[in-house]
């Protein structure tokens, strides 16, 4: 299967968008070699602000030129972009509705050498918390093009989360504009449904096509937008299962397992919950080590399809 670098596309999405708009303005935190931001740099240095590892600064300097009529991106370490800059983001960037886009780089356990210190397994539940902000986990680099797209077209904050690794292309068929709050199923089953987001995506169809062969059915929806969530597609993918395994690179409090859970207050199922724990990151050699550590494998999506399908 096809890989490609999420960041990448985060970077070549900017110059495009910078093409056809020249209100969009970039800005970063001394690590545009690293979210790829830099490739705007090169094309557009009069619309690129190097802000040093200034967040806070970086955050409502973005704030002031979305005041000015400008379309702010600000990009870091996912860690770093939500939380070192927490109360400017909700004080200056969401509480006035600003039309400030976000992006978390080396979001989840992807950068797995620096330990939990740069490691976000908490940026989702910081950002789908504040009122009028839009949340996105994209699933490959094609989603990220369109995403970024879709951010800079859209009114209000925004915050994408991408991965450091490259991840297998799965949406490289879909030809359709990314629309904000689409759920997309891409594997059809009918006894038990997987809402995963990120790279849990692609660990979630090596689950199903495991579990096919031992007779169990799993539909694999691709949660990309957690914030809208679209409840009638989450009610819809429920429909008539036997139990929901929702699947994430980030802590189970707060992210979007915890966000379908209350999707589906009013008409539940049993459900299992695949994401870290209530504990912070690590350091590791390798990024695969640290998923099965944190029980992100295929097999640990098996066994909680498995535990839901016995009850």
């Amino acid at each position: 299967m096809i890989t490609a670098s999420l960041r990448k596309s985060y970077g070549e999405a900017l110059v495009q968008i910078g093409r056809e708009n020249k209100d969009i303005v970039v800005l970063e935190a001394d690590l545009g070699k690293s979210t790829m931001s830099c490739f705007f740099e090169d094309q557009f240095p009069d619309r690129y602000f190097q802000m040093g590892i200034a967040e806070q600064n970086m955050a409502s300097t973005s704030a002031g030129l979305a005041l000015a009529g400008k379309i702010p991106f600000y990009s870091t370490f996912a860690v770093f972009a939500t939380g070192r800059a927490y109360d400017q983001i909700r004080s200056s960037i969401a509480i006035p509705d600003l039309n400030v886009n976000i992006c978390g780089s080396s979001a989840g356990l992807s950068d797995f050498g620096d330990g939990k210190t740069h490691q976000s397994i908490d940026d989702i539940a910081l950002m789908r918390v504040l009122p009028n902000m839009t949340v996105l986990s994209p699933v490959d680099a094609e989603e990220t093009k369109k995403m970024v797209k879709a951010m800079a077209e859209s009114e209000g904050p925004a915050y994408i989360r991408i991965n450091r690794s490259d991840l297998p292309v799965l949406t490289a068929d879909d030809d359709k504009p990314y629309q904000i709050g689409q759920m997309t199923s891409v594997k059809k089953g009918d006894d038990i449904t997987v809402f995963a987001s990120g790279i849990m995506v692609h660990q979630s169809l090596k689950a199903a096509e495991m579990l096919e062969k031992e007779g169990i059915s799993v539909e694999v929806v691709n949660v990309s937008c957690i914030k809208p969530l679209d409840k009638d597609a989450v009610k819809q993918f429920s429909a008539g299962r036997k139990g929901i395994v929702t699947a994430e690179e980030h802590s189970i409090i707060g992210g979007m397992g915890s966000a379908i859970t209350e999707a589906m207050s009013e008409n539940p199922l049993p459900l299992v919950q695949i994401g870290v724990q209530d504990k912070y990151g690590t350091s590791a050699s390798c990024y695969e080590d640290l998923l099965k550590a944190y029980g992100l494998t295929e097999d640990d999506i098996v066994t909680a399809v498995k535990r839901l399908i016995k009850k």
